[in-house]
């Protein structure tokens, strides 16, 4: 048997004809994948069963164990890899039954080397998306919902209920962290469309030269490298959902183009002679202003319009701050679960401190910081002292508006006061949690003028 390379995917061509099989791999060597051959249908088994591919050529008609029989064993056994069915002129019809069993496609012989390509890598790319979205909907828990109980959180998950439903379009606005890509994901799950492909995104992450090829796709020879035919994520998502993340960053350029497919509901991939017909929900998010980036002339009015047929905000965290409390529970159950932790408490002064912070970062920055705690107090009580300095040299910052150096020299006195209550003024131990050495921390309880309440040395 030849040597399997774990980085690349692994196809098994079964067919009774030699001549197809050696053709067959020899084009997809070519193309970086390992392949396995089986001569029969039996030994396709033994080989799915030993190597667990990650897609199946397999002929309707061999010896031993037909096509259709090898499909309906790696169905009932859930063996994994996506099928495509090889099939002769004459056996179409038997292909195309092959196929409503589950198969992702079939190819007729003589096999095309463009088609037998692209139709291996969209259907293995078929195969990741099921995958991801059955990650989605384990992580989502199908019904998920926001933690919360605010009015503003109330409305928002009227409004994802409402909108799931429908084949609308979605305009999601809200600051960083507060959950815009959460909400999507609500609505696919929630949407008729839930059992298609969920596709996303970052506009502002692909380059302006390369958003239209990734958008749309192109066609082989489009351009210098472009050796085969390439979907976009459009062509990708037919029948799903895309989701346009960080719509605001994307180029004027491309936004003329996505604004036609919204109007004629056509690809035009780089390259392409025709246009294509595509049937995809969209949903966009942004955390900018798009009002205004259309005054700059950054954004075209047209196509915001085309994107808000349904608008939603995402409130910052900030303005709903009676949900921070059961957000730290909700974190902090959650990580100590995962990690197999014991869990933590937060004591009243904690929570005081974090109800009172501005949270620029909104719910992402209350998850890391509750992560980072956790970390460093799993089975205990996260008290203030607990609290990273920066985190309380900016809160009290945003509540005194003082200078810099004031507001850094009363957050490290209050915080060097507190490990020293926690410790009952044990200056070693006290020393070793802050990471300074013993005399240093005579000269800050010096330099600060900090007294025990209760009379007993130090």
């Amino acid at each position: 048997m030849p040597r399997i390379k774990s980085k690349h995917k692994l196809v098994i061509i079964a067919d009774d004809e030699k001549g197809i099989r050696d053709s067959v791999a020899m084009i997809l060597r070519g193309e970086g994948y390992d392949v396995l051959e089986a001569a029969d249908g039996s030994e396709a088994l033994q080989l799915v069963r030993r190597y667990h591919p990650d897609l199946l050529l397999l002929d309707v008609k061999m010896p031993r164990k037909s096509g259709p029989a090898v499909l309906d064993e790696i169905t009932k056994k859930g063996l994994g890899p996506v099928v495509v069915v090889i099939s002769a002129v004459g056996s179409v019809s038997i292909a195309v039954k092959v196929v409503k069993a589950g198969a992702y496609d079939f190819l007729e012989k003589p096999l095309s080397k463009d088609k037998l390509l692209i139709t291996v890598e969209n259907a293995l790319k078929n195969a990741a998306m099921k995958v991801e979205n059955l990650r989605l909907r384990e992580e989502l828990g199908g019904d998920e919902e926001f933690v919360g109980d605010s009015k503003m959180m109330r409305e928002l998950r009227q409004a994802i209920a409402v909108v799931a439903r429908t084949e609308s379009r979605v305009l999601i606005f809200g600051e960083s962290g507060t959950g815009k890509e959460l909400v999507a994901k609500i609505i696919y799950t929630n949407s008729p469309r839930s059992e298609r492909v969920f596709i996303k995104v970052n506009c502002a992450a692909i380059p302006s030269e390369l958003i239209e090829s990734e958008l749309f796709g192109y066609e082989k020879g489009a351009f210098t490298g472009a050796e085969r035919r390439k979907p976009g994520r459009f062509e990708l998502a037919d029948g799903g959902t895309l989701f346009l993340d960080e719509i605001g960053d994307l180029h004027l350029d491309a936004q003329a183009k996505l604004l036609r497919v919204l109007q004629e509901g056509e690809i035009e991939p780089v390259g392409a002679v025709r246009s294509t017909k595509i049937d995809v929900r969209v949903i966009a998010a942004t955390n900018k202003r798009l009002e205004d980036e259309i005054a700059k002339g950054g954004f075209r009015e047209d196509l915001y319009y085309r994107l808000r047929v349904v608008p939603i905000e995402c409130p910052p965290l900030r303005k709903r701050v009676e949900d921070v409390e059961g957000l730290l529970e909700h974190f902090s159950r959650d990580y100590c679960r995962r990690n197999q932790l014991p869990e933590v408490r937060f004591a009243e002064s904690a929570r005081k401190a974090l109800c009172q912070y501005h949270w620029p970062g909104n719910v992402r920055e209350l998850k890391n910081l509750v992560e980072r705690l956790v970390i460093f107090k799993a089975g205990g009580l996260i008290g203030r002292s607990d609290l990273p300095v920066e985190f309380l040299v900016k809160q009290e910052g945003e509540r005194s508006g003082a200078s810099l150096s004031t507001v850094k020299g009363k957050v490290e006195a209050d915080y060097i006061m507190q490990v020293l209550a926690d410790t009952k003024w044990n200056v070693s131990k006290t020393a070793e949690m802050l990471g300074i050495d013993r005399t240093n921390l005579h000269k800050k309880i010096k330099k600060y003028g900090l007294k025990r309440l209760k009379n007993s040395e130090v």
